[in-house]
This record gives C-alpha cells, sequence and structure tokens, in this order.
C-alpha cells in the first residue's frame, strides 16, 4: 500500500508522539523513583503488617517509580501494535542512552560549586540544607543507574518478543492477552533483575528481603497491568480513529510482520 502524504504525517506524528511519552514516563521514572512511599499510609489505611516468607510486618512500600509504570506500559504495547519490534526496540534503546544521559546531567550538576545564598534555604520555617538535600535526592548509587538502565532494557526486549509471539498466534484478536501476557513475564525478568543487581548483589538486602520486596513490587505491576486494560483498548480506539481504518490495519499489518 501506497501512503499518501497525508496519511505518512499522521504515521511519523503517531511515532513521535507515542515514542516521547514512552521516554519521557521512562526518564522521569528513575529520577522519581528516588523516592519510597507507604501505599496504605498513602490511601488512609492501616498497615497490613504481613508475614512473607518469615519476614513480619511487611507493608507495601514501594519506589514512586512504579507510579508512571503504568503508562510505560502502555505506550509500549500500542508501539508494538502499530510499529512492531523494530518500533519498540528502537525506542527501548533510545531510551537507555537518555536515561544514561540524563544522569550524567544530574551527576555533573551534583559537581558544580554552590552559591552561598542558595545553600540554606527556609522552607516552612525550618532551615535546609539544599545542596546537601539536592544530592541526596538525586544522587543515585552506580549499581542502581546500571540496575535501572539494564532492567528496563531487557524488560522491553522481552516485552516486545512476547507480544509478537502471541500476536502471530491468536491474528489480530485478544488484545488483552498480548498485552497483558508479555507485561506479566517482562515485569517479573524486569524487577527481580534491578532488585538483584542495585540490593541484592552488593548485600544490602538478605536474600529473604529481596524475595519479598520483588514479591511486593511485581504483585503491584500485575495487577496494574489488569487495571489498566481498558484505558488500553480507549487509547487503541483513539489511534484507530485518528489514522482512519485503512491506515490503521496498514501499519498493524507492516507491524506484524516487520515492515515499518
Amino acid at each position: 500500500m501506497q501512503l499518501t502524504h497525508e496519511e505518512q504525517n499522521k504515521k511519523q506524528r503517531l511515532f513521535l508522539i507515542l515514542g516521547a511519552f514512552f521516554i519521557a514516563n521512562a526518564i522521569v521514572a528513575e529520577f522519581i523513583g528516588a523516592k519510597i512511599f507507604s501505599v496504605e499510609k498513602t490511601l488512609g489505611i492501616l498497615p497490613l503488617n504481613l508475614t512473607i516468607f518469615g519476614l513480619e510486618n511487611q507493608n507495601l512500600n514501594m519506589t514512586c517509580g512504579v507510579l508512571l509504570w503504568p503508562a510505560v506500559f502502555i505506550m509500549t504495547d500500542i508501539i508494538n501494535e502499530y510499529f512492531g519490534q523494530k518500533g519498540v526496540r528502537f525506542f527501548s534503546y533510545l531510551g537507555s542512552i537518555l536515561i544514561a544521559y540524563a544522569f550524567v546531567g544530574v551527576f555533573t550538576a551534583m559537581k558544580t560549586t554552590p552559591a552561598d545564598w542558595w545553600i540554606m534555604q527556609q522552607n516552612n520555617g525550618e532551615t535546609i540544607n539544599m545542596d546537601k538535600a539536592y544530592n541526596a535526592v538525586f544522587g543515585q548509587g552506580l549499581l542502581i543507574i546500571v540496575a535501572s538502565i539494564s532492567a528496563f532494557l531487557l524488560g522491553q526486549l522481552v516485552d516486545v518478543y512476547l507480544f509478537h509471539w502471541i500476536k502471530k498466534r491468536t491474528g489480530h484478536k485478544y488484545i488483552w492477552l498480548r498485552s497483558t501476557g508479555s507485561t506479566v513475564v517482562s515485569q517479573l525478568i524486569d524487577t527481580f533483575v534491578v532488585l538483584g543487581i542495585a540490593f541484592y548483589l552488593p548485600g544490602k538486602m538478605t536474600g529473604q528481603q529481596f524475595i519479598v520486596t520483588a514479591l511486593v513490587s511485581y504483585t503491584y505491576k500485575f495487577l496494574a497491568a489488569v487495571l489498566v486494560t481498558p484505558v488500553l483498548y480507549l487509547v487503541h480506539n483513539w489511534v484507530d480513529s485518528y489514522l482512519g481504518k485503512n491506515l490503521s490495519s496498514h501499519l498493524q499489518a507492516d507491524a506484524m510482520h516487520d515492515r515499518v
């Protein structure tokens, strides 16, 4: 099918928009992930105080990076649907490079000498050393950076492979199956890789803590993948409406055979 000039523009704009949201969410998630939050307290409920694998008083404490994960999940699967494995791999590699670039930028900023007047600031009547606060928030360890990038890239590559493996066996039906199925497997790998490299291997977590923390984080991602499925369908329908029936079918057919 020979695309018209208007169709080619729509295709390029869609690719740019999806990729921009994908990369923006991936980079922001890396930086907000420095904060660990209590799910129970955020929701205003009592701590669960669970006993998991012999560890008592375990509650739902997670990195803020998971807040944007559903958006990455949706963008990944929509790019998969219309631009195939090549599209997702392109943005996965580009995203990894830009995450590393962002960390270099932050590291450079941390090494600059702060202005004298900026260091001590008043905030709600409390004096804060802004330089120490800045470095504490943004100064992630090298292993955490390596773990984040490795887990992100590996998870995305596994996701795109499984997505198309399922799609080739089910056709264009069952969007929820290929999207959720590929995600629950890839995020299992992502979760254990990032925690393993960043915390278990350097001895910051015991084996029990590693397993429990990984399972809690993965459970959230699993439930999120299921709960955002209706949103995935809404975005899919919007893209179909934007592209038009003919262009949408053409892109999905090309994506299936990696001709994009």
